[in-house]
């Protein structure tokens, strides 16, 4: 990790992940991103769900010694909520005026939101009409949607209150609660060209202010806040107009989103990822968790012949994965009439072997690891390490982009 070279401006994109803290940030030198340096914190346990004082605490340490061990430049950082702390669906309203149409987005999500709206932030953003699949495959550039917090120089939240600033104006709105797996569990898709189709997003206050109190005494200025779905596809798929689902794989947690022009329109999330797939071959073997990782980055999902399938024990463990991911796919083909194009894997369980080739297998569909270093400059002696650990930094990557490449 290192700095390479001073930039004009930059920002750091910081991930709080369930494991481990990553941090990226990229310099904007006339809208082409650079990588200034990087950084990963590895932390035993989730460091994201529970409040405690200590858990607080031991982020905050964690993310003051990756700062400076990172060596970085700027104090400007964006971060994102973690997948299963908030709620978002597709909302279809009939047309009216826009003066209208935030109240009315405030009496729907009364609906959809499962928590009240007294305790969540909420923020709403206006959606274009579906791509035209003949269009898409011209691979125009994306409209940049993101759904941030926008902070005052205090370290405050807006007047608003709100997780972002479109042109439109917010409205507060519910709240959920602290945790939450399936948080499309109401997703509603709008058919008709005539309807509005509006993307809310909505998160527990109570966690946004964390989130605000940890990034100022680690002594970064926290200038957006957004969602790790909105990150990932601004790394991964600019300019790709056609549906991908992005499987994100953590530790402790797998994301699951389906990607429409740029917008996360379903997300979802379950409580399995590495760290249960390493406990799986601990227990079944009966070896210590150094050697069921060993054997796991080693054989990962290697097929010895047609018949004998993989090791039974790495199958059972991504079935739950595999059916959220059908689950996925199947209520976005009814809901749309749409299929999805390709599957990217990202994550620190992309690279297990052979994975991608399995679900592809399994899904019928072309499945790959995602490369957030696309669109990203940096020293070419450092492909080697970065290629191997860009999987992991996909979301950091996304975040320390968002003012880059609008």
């Amino acid at each position: 990790m290192g700095i390479f070279g001073k930039p004009k401006t930059s920002c750091v994109g910081i991930d709080l992940g369930t494991a481990s803290i990553k941090l990226v940030e990229l310099a904007n030198e006339k809208g082409q991103a650079r990588l200034v340096t990087y950084g990963i914190a590895e932390s035993s346990g989730d460091i994201v769900r529970s409040n405690s004082p200590e858990a607080v605490s031991r982020v905050i340490k964690l993310l003051k010694e990756l700062k400076n061990k990172s060596r970085v430049t700027t104090n400007q950082a964006i971060t994102a909520l973690p997948p299963f702390s908030v709620f978002s669906s597709i909302l279809s309203l009939p047309p009216m005026p826009k003066s209208d149409l935030a109240q009315a987005v405030k009496w729907e999500a009364k609906k959809f939101v499962p928590m009240p709206l007294e305790e969540m932030i909420l923020d709403w953003k206006l959606l274009k009409d579906l791509p035209d699949l003949d269009e898409a495959n011209k691979n125009q550039p994306i409209s940049k949607i993101d759904v941030n917090l926008t902070i005052d120089d205090s370290g405050n939240e807006d007047k608003g209150n709100n997780i972002g600033k479109p042109e439109n104006k917010n409205t507060q709105g519910n709240e959920p609660g602290e945790k939450k797996k399936d948080i499309n569990r109401n997703i509603k898709f709008g058919k008709s060209k005539k309807n509005n189709r509006v993307l809310i997003t909505a998160a527990p206050k109570n966690l946004v202010s964390r989130y605000i109190d940890i990034f100022k005494q680690v002594g970064f200025k926290l200038v957006s806040l957004e969602t790790e779905s909105f990150a990932l596809a601004r790394s991964l798929l600019f300019g790709t107009k056609l549906p991908v689902l992005i499987i994100d794989m953590g530790s402790l947690t797998t994301a699951i989103s389906i990607v429409e022009d740029g917008v996360p329109i379903l997300n979802r999330s379950l409580d399995v990822g590495g760290a249960t797939l390493t406990q799986s071959i601990t227990n079944s073997l009966n070896i210590n968790k150094s050697r069921a990782e060993q054997f796991k980055r080693d054989i990962g999902v290697i097929q010895s012949n047609a018949s004998s399938g993989i090791p039974k024990v790495i199958e059972q463990t991504l079935n739950p994965i595999l059916n959220e991911v059908k689950y996925s796919l199947s209520l976005y083909q009814s809901q749309t009439a749409r299929g999805v194009e390709k599957v990217i894997l990202i994550g620190g369980s992309a690279f297990l072997p052979s994975l991608p080739e399995y679900l592809s297998s399994i899904l019928n569909l072309n499945v790959y690891v995602g490369d957030p270093w696309f669109r990203v400059s940096y020293p070419t002696e450092l492909k080697i390490v970065l290629d191997e650990i860009g999987s992991r930094l996909a979301v950091a990557v996304g975040l320390a982009m968002r003012d880059i490449n609008k």
